[in-house]
């Protein structure tokens, strides 16, 4: 049996990593370091491309935001494996809630067997969706306590029969040399407590170090270890504010000589070594939503008096004795349990004994030949599908999300208005159209990526709307390259896409620093909704304001301003609806698709039919006149498309390719003819790669920019902000789409 293990690995500082690689050591013989025929081999998860050296035993590697990765990688699993072992964690894969491993598992043509380290009781809808689809993929299920079974059975409806509890596995500890072990750090007469893992708030170290004055007031000699790094995610976005909190309320209560922080991810050898010097160890989580505890579960094996909140892992594991609970962010209740134990040495040896007893029956080499039975009755029962499900949005057809041409037009100021061919043109400054749609391309990266890069790019454009806005909320439109405004007031349409990204960005801001600025500017603005006239400033607004309303659903004075603007969509529509022109202006020009899309999202938000009867019959009749055969024809601004006239060919744009795309993904989302509109959504999509009137590539390859029309003779070479933010927005809707259609 040759079996691809999916997961983290070493040398990347994980704790599904380590696990992985205690679960391959514990395999039986037959299974064990066998990396020259690939018996067991890993396809490894890596967050930072090309940082880790891999060992051999790593044969291939998963880019967590690339979603062609995970396209391959089962080709490659199919290929080389008779059986795939998934690990699987939330934050460890891609897209939404880790979606982008849906469509891999959706690939594999051999049995799949996975570990669930997560079992959420209150998960959001994608972490539900996402866990039934395993579910459902899977041929056996994994985990490691009782809550967690019921967990899958009640709230995610998978049958009992695919699951089996295997715990999490023990290292073979040095009972016996305890103290030989302490002297080794330099402990010898010291009373030792230990927390190990990797910090962040929640873990609720502070609820231990308020709990050490009076312990120590008895025991002078008590020394509280904190061992591991802070956790990378934290970093990313609050640095080392928990850690810097901690050592500043060890410094208030005076316990400088008693609490020792060890910065650093411990190879397995030194965390035992630790684990084994340890009297009690102390999981203080302040939560109760924890489902598996690989930091209990050594804590337990060691042969520690465990002391531990009661979250759902520690109740189980720590049953019968085998350690004390104490409630929740409760420090006295805390100092009282420490201090009982260590009044009475014999009842915390006993506490002791019981756990070391417990941890032999689950050590690695015991809980490896269960999880091979495990794999081997997956094969067993195995029968391969007839078919694949067919994929309407083929990844494999995206080129790779590159922000080359991003950075080449962003300074410190904003995103550049124009190009000549791939290179910046100065001479036409800045807009707050561009900068407004670069705000909202780069809020939706970096939702999805977690690049650092993007937080920058995010900052650049905010301020640039900051600058422009107006006293009485409106906005200026244009800035010189030498910083000098060239208008008093944009237009409605540049006022509508800022009010669409700052909506979007509340919805989906990265901290609360962007999420407040965003505020102060959307609120500003907010006067100015009502008065206006302009039909595509309507649309764009109203798009801004359902996600405005994501954040705040309850806000009935900005329902009622939704409707308010939508009627003057359905109003238009009304006045120059006639049997054979179904618009809502006696000319077809730009932005078309989104005028449909606006009145999607307002029925999506009000329920009203009336805006979904005009969204649906002018998204009918704009395709009646873009679709020929089998790609987009879109209407061009070489004089548009006037009604009971002939339509414009020629120079067509690719913010109407946009357009296209953004209208049949709301259409597929809130309608009933999901694969005809996902099928229209993705041909949109691909007139930017060629699928058009000429059959030429919009999308440059080589210089990652996007060329500014479709000329009746070629293409326009010049690759301005627009154009780029259009094939960006549409690239990442297709993505998003692609993750929707395999949870829906």
């Amino acid at each position: 049996m040759k079996a691809a293990i999916i997961s983290t690995y070493p040398p990347r500082e994980c704790g599904i990593a380590t696990f992985t690689e205690n679960l391959i050591r514990a395999l039986p013989e037959q299974m064990e370091g066998k990396t020259e025929d690939a018996s067991v081999f890993v396809v490894a998860m890596t967050n930072k491309e090309g940082a880790y050296a891999y060992p051999g035993i790593v044969k291939y590697r998963i880019r967590e935001s690339h979603q062609k990765d995970y396209l391959k990688a089962a080709d490659f699993i199919n290929y080389s494996a008779d059986i795939c072992i998934l690990q699987h964690e939330y934050g460890i894969f891609g897209g939404t809630s880790g979606v982008y491993i849906l469509p891999l598992i959706n690939r594999l043509k051999v049995p799949l067997l996975v570990t669930f380290h997560t079992v959420l009781r209150d998960p959001s809808f994608s972490e539900k969706a996402i866990l039934r689809e395993i579910g459902k993929q899977a041929d056996k299920i994994v985990v490691m306590s009782k809550m967690a079974v019921k967990f899958l059975v009640d709230i995610y409806q998978i049958p009992r029969k695919k699951i089996i509890i295997i715990q999490h596995g023990f290292p073979v500890f040095d009972y016996k040399n305890h103290d030989e072990y302490k002297h080794k750090f330099h402990l010898d007469g010291k009373i030792s407590l230990t927390t190990f893992g990797l910090l962040s708030r929640g873990k609720g170290i502070e609820t231990v170090i308020k709990a050490l004055p009076k312990v120590v007031e008895k025991y002078p000699n008590v020394v509280y270890q904190v061992l591991g790094k802070t956790h990378p995610g934290v970093i990313k976005v609050s640095g080392e504010e928990y850690r810097h909190y901690l050592k500043r309320l060890v410094q208030k209560n005076n316990l400088g000589k008693h609490v020792i922080f060890i910065d650093s991810f411990l190879e397995e050898p030194d965390l035992c070594a630790y684990l084994s010097a340890t009297d009690i160890y102390i999981t203080p989580y302040s939560s109760e939503a924890q489902i598996t505890s690989g930091t209990l579960a050594y804590a337990v094996g060691s042969g520690a008096a465990v002391v531990s909140t009661p979250y759902w892992h520690a109740v189980e594991l720590i049953d019968k004795g085998r350690g004390r609970l104490f409630p929740f962010n409760d420090h006295e209740e805390l100092t009282n349990v420490l201090v009982d134990l260590l009044d009475d040495p014999a009842k915390m040896q006993a506490i002791r004994n019981r756990a070391y007893a417990y941890g032999q029956r689950v050590t690695w080499p015991l809980q490896g030949k269960k999880y091979l039975k495990a794999a081997e009755q997956a094969l067993r029962k195995y029968h391969s599908p007839n078919h694949l499900k067919e994929k309407i949005v083929d990844l494999t057809l995206l080129p790779t999300l590159d922000l080359t041409h991003f950075r080449r037009l962003t300074d410190t100021t904003g995103i550049l208005q124009h190009a000549r061919y791939s290179i910046p043109d100065y001479r036409h400054g800045y807009c707050l159209d561009d900068n407004a749609r670069a705000l909202l391309v780069m809020n939706i990266i970096y939702e999805r990526q977690k690049e650092p890069e993007a937080l920058n790019f995010l900052s650049t454009y905010l301020s640039y709307i900051n600058y422009m806005q107006n006293p009485d909320g409106s906005f200026r439109n244009f800035l010189s390259y030498d910083h000098k405004f060239l208008d008093t007031k944009s237009s409605e349409d540049a006022f509508g896409r800022t009010i669409w990204a700052l909506g979007y960005l509340l919805a989906h801001a990265p901290n609360d620093a962007f999420f407040q600025i965003a505020h102060q500017l959307f609120n500003q603005s907010f006067g100015i909704f009502k008065d206006l006239k302009s039909i595509r400033g309507i649309a764009n607004t109203l798009i801004g304001i359902s996600h405005y309303l994501e954040r705040f659903p309850y806000d009935e004075g900005m329902v009622n301003i939704m409707g308010i603007l939508a009627d003057k969509l359905t109003d238009a529509f009304e006045k120059e609806n006639s049997p054979d022109w179904h618009w809502f202006e006696p000319i077809m020009t730009y932005d078309n698709g989104l005028l449909p899309t606006a009145l999607f999202c307002t029925y999506e938000k009000t329920e009203q039919t009336k805006y979904l009867k005009v969204a649906e019959e002018s998204m009918n009749f704009l395709e009646s006149v873009t679709f020929k055969g089998d790609h987009l024809v879109l209407v061009g601004n070489d004089g548009w498309y006037r009604k009971g006239e002939n339509r414009a060919r020629f120079a067509q744009q690719p913010v109407d390719a946009m357009g296209m795309v953004l209208m049949y993904e709301k259409a597929y989302l809130i309608t009933e003819n999901k694969k005809d509109y996902l099928n229209k959504m993705f041909i949109a999509f691909k007139w930017f790669l060629g699928e058009n009137d000429l059959r030429i590539p919009l999308f440059d390859y080589e210089t990652k920019g996007c060329c500014d029309g479709l000329e009746k003779d070629g293409v326009n070479r010049n690759q301005g902000a627009e154009s780029l933010l259009a094939y960006l927005l549409s690239h990442m809707i297709v993505l998003e789409a692609f993750e929707k259609e395999k949870t829906t």
